[in-house]
């Protein structure tokens, strides 16, 4: 069956094709690193991550870039005011590069509890400013762009008649329901920034039109480019960014090339808390940092934000958290009692030989489901219902042997699809020397008063079942597999 994705563009299902016979180049609007990001943000990213593994498991060859934005996106919708870094380094008193450099940690410390496969590439804004005035100069000299008293370029919409393909809106409605202030250097309202000068901007930097920064949406055109070529296959984000970043993105490039920019858009909903939008105010704004905190797993918040179809939105409550955690735990333990049935050799999930036929017959047929649901963009929901019918049918029939390494290879194939159970058959017990290392780590931690990496470190050894006991004279440790009474370790 043939991979059918909904295409923002066309604003239709349609077949999948790459532009380049089994190759997939893919491009996803990463974090702007001036905050910790929220679930919601994590839930977008998590879009490109299933379509990585999802293509890869379908025997395509896949390319993935994830930008990380550390300059020039602005706080309102005319790229006017502040930057949204400046104004967190001043509230941090921190420089804006220090506050960058933080919360890119974060966002690459929430990837790695999520179990996110890393893009092969994660392009700074900040190292293509080169890239993006060469774009610049190029619309320029094409007349698409110009150059205005104060030393601002920006991108002149009338000459682009393709602008608003993507959203949708027509340039009636943009006119219409501007919510921007007239700017008197801009020829047209809609008109966008593509450099901007401040004398007050903490990043600059040397350009034709004087010292400055880029706008937000030159950056992505940029990179984009550098990496996957001025046409490719997917772009991802979330909803948020088809109006105006995707749709500005789509001009800057197509004006810059003369080229297809993106063959398939796709676009991810709002996720809602407890019913509600995520806010600050009413204390429902959820990280990652925070709910591994609480004692929740990587692999249950990856259920439980990917659970529903990503263009219908998501209501993220604690309860379910809770139960999604349950589910992964049934998953672990069906891949523990099949591993132990299996065949000699096939923990890995491979078997000795070959399954019944009863039980070929049923895994195909759970295979080929899982598979057409898939196909179907992305029909997680039916998917993860095959998946649970995988694992109710091992629970039922108990499978020995080669049946059992069989139904074992299916579910951690399923599984992997999901970023799932990945490593609950590899030896999930630390050695002794790596315990010990991150208990120094953390003590060090201490000493400096870093008190939020120590407990990332003692919540990351509970998660491998080590207990921490500090005692006067130090650390020591005991596994939840010690057995009662015994001598924990020094």
């Amino acid at each position: 069956m043939a991979i059918r994705f909904h295409n923002t563009l066309t604003r239709r299902v349609e077949e999948f094709v790459p532009g380049r016979p089994g190759e997939v180049r893919m491009y996803h609007c990463g974090p702007t690193v001036y905050s910790t990001p929220h679930i919601g943000n994590y839930r977008t990213f998590l879009l490109g991550d299933l379509l990585r593994r999802f293509l890869e498991w379908k025997g395509l060859r896949v390319l993935q870039v994830m930008n990380l934005t550390d300059v020039g996106h602005l706080l309102d919708d005319a790229e006017e005011g502040e930057d949204k870094l400046e104004a967190a380094a001043k509230k941090a008193k921190k420089t804006a590069w220090e506050i960058a450099e933080h919360y890119t940690q974060e966002f690459f410390e929430g990837l790695d509890y999520l179990g996110f496969k890393r893009a092969h590439h994660y392009p700074k804004a900040t190292t293509h400013v080169a890239e993006m005035i060469a774009m610049i100069e190029v619309l320029e000299q094409k007349g698409l762009a110009y150059k205005v008293p104060s030393g601002n370029v920006y991108f002149e919409i009338a000459k682009f008649p393709a602008y608003g393909r993507l959203s949708g809106n027509t340039a009636e409605e943009l006119e219409a329901g501007a919510r921007i202030e007239v700017n008197p250097e801009k020829r047209d309202p809609r008109d966008f920034a593509l450099w901007k000068i401040d004398a007050h901007h903490q990043m600059q930097w040397d350009s034709p039109w004087g010292r400055g920064f880029p706008g937000w949406h030159i950056e992505c055109s940029a990179m984009s480019k550098k990496y996957l070529g001025e046409s490719f296959d997917l772009h991802t984000g979330g909803e948020d960014n088809v109006f105006p970043h995707h749709e500005c993105e789509i001009a800057q490039s197509e004006g810059a090339s003369g080229k297809p920019f993106v063959r398939h858009w796709m676009h991810a909903r709002h996720l809602l808390v407890d019913a509600t939008k995520m806010s600050k105010r009413l204390g429902n704004v959820h990280t990652a940092q925070s709910l591994r905190a609480k004692g929740y797993s990587g692999e249950a918040l990856r259920v439980a934000l990917q659970k529903a179809h990503y263009r219908e939105p998501l209501n993220f409550t604690l309860a379910g958290l809770d139960e999604a955690e349950k589910k992964v735990a049934r998953y672990r333990d069906v891949a523990e009692r099949l591993a132990s049935a299996a065949a000699p050799g096939a923990a890995t999930g491979t078997a000795a030989a070959a399954p019944s036929s009863a039980m070929a017959t049923l895994l195909s047929d759970l295979r080929g489901r899982f598979e057409a649901a898939l196909d179907d963009d992305l029909n997680v929901s039916v998917a993860f219902a095959v998946l649970d019918e995988a694992v109710g049918e091992a629970n039922r029939r108990a499978p020995q042997g080669a049946d059992a390494a069989a139904h074992l290879a299916l579910l951690r194939e399923l599984w992997s699809v999901f970023g799932l159970v990945e490593k609950s058959l590899e030896s999930a017990a630390l050695a002794d020397a790596q315990v010990q290392a991150l208990i120094d780590e953390r003590e060090a931690a201490r000493k400096r008063r870093d008190f939020k990496r120590a407990d990332e470190i003692r919540v990351l050894l509970k998660e491998r079942g080590i207990e921490l006991l500090d005692g006067k004279d130090g650390v020591r440790f005991k596994r939840s597999s010690d057995r009662p009474g015994g001598d924990a370790k020094s």
